[in-house]
């Protein structure tokens, strides 16, 4: 199933993409209202009945604006150096253990949203990246158990500020200005997919920049959740971007660092695609 958040005249509703429609949840299940995480937490109660509600198809998926599926996640952490090719082209060694950072709630951004070019820095780039989002949530999770905590899987996009990243010793910062998370379109639940082998690209205005798989991962997104559940308790929402392949602008020679006007433009195959257009920090 692809589920989404959308928005038709100016309300904003939960919905599931079929298609080129979208069947309307809100209002018809109780107790959701427009909060995907109510969704998620109440899963394996709801999943028939919305099953059952399949082919309602009550809007062209054409005629909604598409949200961020999870508005303000309770956390948001992504992986670094998680493919061999990022590593080599930044010059640094693969990490001994998984090297995370954590970005701000206020990141967030819709999958067509613009994406800002922020005041204090020029040096805007783009990382194409696999989402994923936990369903049911736990601490101590096993790799072997982890992939049935997982809800679904969303394209995403970790605009980083290249200074602010490497102003210190970690790089929670550079990922932290607002607007520079957007994800989407919708999350497509693990049935319908193989997240261990999907093609994934990024392009700027047209011009491809990075092309791999998921299966060329580091660390999976099973190996994440058990390392992380070592410290912290998941929860029904948390939103992980699992890290980007070789091709990111920082790497090029010279540097070819985002402008406004410039379109960026992820792709997952079997998920779908997030656009998003470079525009200035408003005054």
């Amino acid at each position: 199933m692809k589920l989404a958040r959308y928005r038709k005249d100016g309300q904003t509703a939960i919905g599931l993409v079929e298609g080129d429609a979208v069947t309307r949840l809100s209002g018809r299940i109780d107790g959701i209202g427009e909060d995907m995480i109510a969704l998620i937490a109440q899963w394996d109660a709801l999943r028939a009945r919305i099953e059952g509600l399949a082919g309602g198809r009550d809007v062209g998926l054409s005629d909604v604006d598409l949200l961020a599926p999870i508005s303000r996640p309770g956390k948001i952490w992504g992986i670094g150096l998680n493919y061999a090719d990022h590593v080599a082209e930044a010059a640094m060694e693969t990490p001994s253990h998984q090297s995370w950072f954590v970005m701000a709630q206020t990141t967030v951004a819709g999958p067509f949203q613009p994406i800002e070019r922020p005041r204090a820095s020029g040096a805007l780039d783009y990382e194409a990246e696999m989402v994923f989002v936990i369903g049911k949530g736990g601490r101590h999770i096993s790799e072997e158990d982890a992939p049935n905590h997982i809800f679904g899987y969303c394209v995403g996009n970790d605009v980083s500020v290249r200074d602010f990243q490497f102003h210190s010793g970690q790089f929670s910062i550079g990922k932290s200005f607002d607007t520079h998370a957007p994800f989407g379109p919708w999350i497509v639940t693990p049935d319908e997919i193989d997240a261990k082998n999907l093609p994934i690209r990024s392009f700027v205005n047209g011009e491809k920049r990075q092309e791999s798989n998921t299966r060329h991962l580091i660390y999976d997104p099973a190996k994440q959740i058990a390392y992380l559940s070592q410290a912290m308790t998941l929860e029904p929402g948390d939103v992980f971007f699992t890290g980007t392949p070789g091709g990111v602008g920082a790497a090029m020679k010279p540097p070819q660092f985002l402008a406004p006007g410039d379109r960026v433009r992820v792709e997952i195959d079997g998920i779908g695609f997030i656009e998003n257009i470079v525009v200035e920090e408003a005054a």
